[in-house]
This record gives C-alpha cells, structure tokens and sequence, in this order.
C-alpha cells in the first residue's frame, strides 16, 4: 500500500558503468571492458541455470547503515542502489535525502528475509519519507498477508512537488524511515535491505492535475502461440525482460522469480500466471502462488495469488489503467502507481510449503504477458537532452524483452552498438589493445637490456 499524505577478471558494464567511463574519461579502461566482450562468449537466456532461492543483490548496490537516530543519518545519492540490513532488535532505521525545490524522488525498500524464516499475515516493512519538522510527505507499506512465506517484499514512499500542497515542498534535508511491522511472533534474525533512490524531473510546464476517469477495464485476448523458455532473475537486478506472449519457466518452493516488462505511456498491462500440475502429492497450500507487480522505481503496484492443491492453477492481476503521469493523483494503489512509464517488474514468489505437502519437484511455471494500446508521446521533462531516461521506453528496451536481457546484458549490447556506430569494430579495437600492450612489453624490456649493459645489473 501507498498512501501519499502531500507528496518527491576485467569488465562489470551496466548501464550506471558504462555512463561513467564517458565521464571518466579512461580510454584502457573502455579497450579493457571492450576486449573482454570481444572474447568472452554471451550466455543466451534460455541456457541460463536457475538462481538459487536466496535473494541476487545488486552486484554495484554501495553498502549503507541505517541509524537509529536521524541526526547520524547518511545519505542517500539519486540513481544509486544500496545495500543495508535490519538488525531484528532495532525499532526503527533512519537514511538522509537532499532534495531540491522542483524534483519528485522516490525510495524503494526491499526486505529479504532467509528463505526459511518463519513469518505471519502481518510481518512486514513500513518505509516513510519526512521533512526536517518529522512531517509525513508519505509512506507505503508492504506485508506478507495471507500469504506467509519469507520473500522479499517492496515498499515505497515519495516526496512530490504538486500544486496547492504546503508541507515537503521547500529543498533542503529529508529522512527516509524504515521500520519493521508486525514482529512480535517472527523469527528472530536480520533482515537485509536493498535501497534504491530515484529522482524524477520537473515538467517543462503543468498539466493536468486530475487522474483520467474513464479507461478499458476489460481484459485483452490472452497472448496466442507456444510458450517460450525464459529462466526469471532471483532480484530486480537479475530480472529478465518479457515482451508480450507466453513465457515457460519452472519454479521450485520457496523460490521468487523477477521479470520485467517495457510499458510505455498511454499502454496497459495485462499479466496472468499459472502453475502446472505435480506428479504427485494430495495435500492443499493456500495463497501457494503470489504475483506481485512494481512499478519502475519498485514502487508496490498490485499483488494476486492463488492455491495449490497439484492441480494445474492460474491467477491473474486485475486491470490496470494505461501508463500516464496523472494516474499519480489517484488515492487507489494500482492507480496512482502506474504513474510513469519504463521497466515494470513481476515477481513469482511459490510457497515454501509446496515442498512439503506437494512435493519437493521443480513445478512448470507460465506468464502470459499482454501490453494493449499504442505508446503515446510522455510528458516534457525539464533538462536536456533526456534527464528521465529511466520514466521512458526505448527500442533498445523492446529489443531486450524480446531476447531476455538483463539490465547489465542489455548495457553491454548498448556499450558495443555505440563502439560499432562510431566505426570501430571489436576486433579492430582487440587488435589495438594487443597492439598497445605489445609495445609497452618491448620498452620494459628494452629498459632492462640498457640497464643491465651499463650498470651491471642482473
């Protein structure tokens, strides 16, 4: 829920490492990054082996602490993935913002307990974004309700600049509070935390104000064809883009499967998931099978679940209004947080108790995926060129759910058209590295020959 009370080795390549060679400026470092593409084979999708049931942290995520106060608060930077954790005696944590007078921003918190931790309907995390004053901007918050298996949860909140609000508008230092709920009768360990924080432009000018009314409710015609293998991520980071069609995957208990989808403005999204049949077991899960969806900052969208008893079952998210920057002056969840357009993420979470009533078996897994509607121009960000690239949808992002690209994957791809594009090839940019190396080999080496003729040594 989100309820907004006056809202803001060689070569790792993801998108926030390739931006940062430009801005550094370091031509081995881009020969080295590019070298290692060249030589090293890409794994395609389908043979990808499955994650493991721990939760895949962001590999570039910077390690943060929470404080127990806010005056020892470190800061958050926008654009950034942290790392943290939530000791299970601490109350409260405290995180520091430094926003301006015109930006929205946006925190996720993701909680991930073990996979085996014990938890209840009402276990949860409550994340809130206040002002210097400790008044509420807003604050989302995420349980693991009737479903209680240990998964990692998302929760969000925000500071927004809108017209006619008074309180969290001003710049100047905010504090992100995290808290645990519902923890009375869980298992008593850490949970670890995955913080991202992201900044939204200002509009070049103000629009509308008022969410769109009226919308087609109605679900599409599901997606036609066989299904196609496409192995899901084990975090956001690993998430694995689907286009619209039907994907074949197979999850095991206790495990949760991340995959994204590109939904531009003005599109909707329509996802069903079903759970093939066992060879065996008699017993009955209830809410076995959840689906939740995230919006592009990993803000709570909407959530389905169904029960399991061996027998093949399906769950479906109830429709969603298409993508428009409106939609965020909604007070409905599934309205307001399809707010902007990008990357949405589902999460296929199945019960650790499958394994036991069930079976322990790997199950078969289908995501039926559908985007209706054509993409309509978005709103005019303030800045230049596009300051917002993360609230858009590009071809190279459609072209990346078609084939099953990570976020990382789909960088590198990017990293190696723009190499292409500027005339130089990946062998002729090996050929020059080698070359490069080769000459500095023979100057060290011509360097030791003199030494050793006029000074003697060995």
């Amino acid at each position: 829920m989100h309820i907004t009370m006056g809202d803001e080795g060689w070569c790792v390549m993801g998108r926030r490492y390739s931006r940062s060679l430009v801005a550094a400026g370091a031509p081995l470092g881009v020969l080295g990054s590019l070298c290692v593409a060249a030589v090293l084979p890409v794994v395609p999708a389908s043979a990808a082996t499955a994650p493991p049931h721990p939760y895949a942290f962001d590999d570039d995520a910077t390690k943060v602490a929470g404080t127990a106060s806010n005056t020892d608060a470190q800061r958050l930077q926008p654009g950034t993935t942290y790392r943290s954790s939530f000791p299970r005696d601490e109350v409260k944590l405290y995180y520091r913002l430094q926003l301006d007078a015109t930006s929205n921003g946006y925190v996720s918190v993701t909680a991930v307990p073990k996979p085996t931790a014990q938890v209840v309907n009402t276990d949860g995390i409550k994340v809130s974004l206040q002002d210097s004053d400790g008044r509420t901007c807003s604050f989302g918050e995420e349980r693991f309700g009737a479903a209680e298996s240990a998964r990692p949860i998302a929760a969000w909140a925000s500071r927004s600049i809108e017209p006619g609000e008074v309180t969290c508008q001003e710049a100047g230092t905010y504090y992100v509070l995290v808290e645990r709920t519902g923890i009375s009768r869980s298992t008593p360990e850490d949970w670890d935390l995955e913080i991202q924080y992201a900044s939204e432009p200002a509009l070049k000018q103000s629009g509308a104000t008022v969410p769109p009314e009226v919308w087609d409710s109605a679900s599409p015609q599901p997606p036609d064809g066989e299904p196609k293998p496409r192995k899901g991520g084990a975090g956001f980071s690993e998430a694995r883009g689907v286009a619209q069609g039907i994907w074949k995957d197979e999850i095991e208990a206790g495990e949760t499967l991340f995959y994204r989808v590109p939904v531009d403005w003005g599109q909707q999204l329509f996802a069903t998931a079903e759970l093939g049949s066992a060879s065996g077991g008699d017993g009955y899960v209830g809410n076995a099978l959840v689906m939740t969806l995230y919006n592009p900052v990993r803000g709570y969208v909407a959530d389905t679940s169904t029960g399991y008893d061996g027998e093949q079952k399906s769950t479906a998210l109830d429709p969603l209004p298409p993508v428009a920057y409106e939609n965020r002056y909604d007070r409905d969840d599934q309205v307001n947080g399809v707010r902007f357009a990008g990357w949405y993420y589902l999460a296929v979470h199945l019960d650790l108790e499958v394994a036991e009533k069930i079976g322990h078996e790997p199950l078969g897994l289908i995501l039926s995926v559908a985007v209706r509607g054509a993409a309509q121009a978005g709103p005019e960000y303030a800045g230049s060129p596009q300051p917002a690239d993360a609230f858009s949808v590009t071809e190279g992002d459609k072209d990346a759910a078609e084939s099953g690209e990570t976020e990382d994957e789909a960088a590198r791809g990017d990293t190696m058209k723009l190499v292409a594009a500027g005339g130089i090839g990946t062998g002729t940019v090996l050929v020059l590295f080698l070359g490069l190396w080769t000459v500095v080999a023979r100057r060290r080496a011509a360097g030791v020959s003199r030494a050793q003729r006029e000074y003697g040594t060995p």
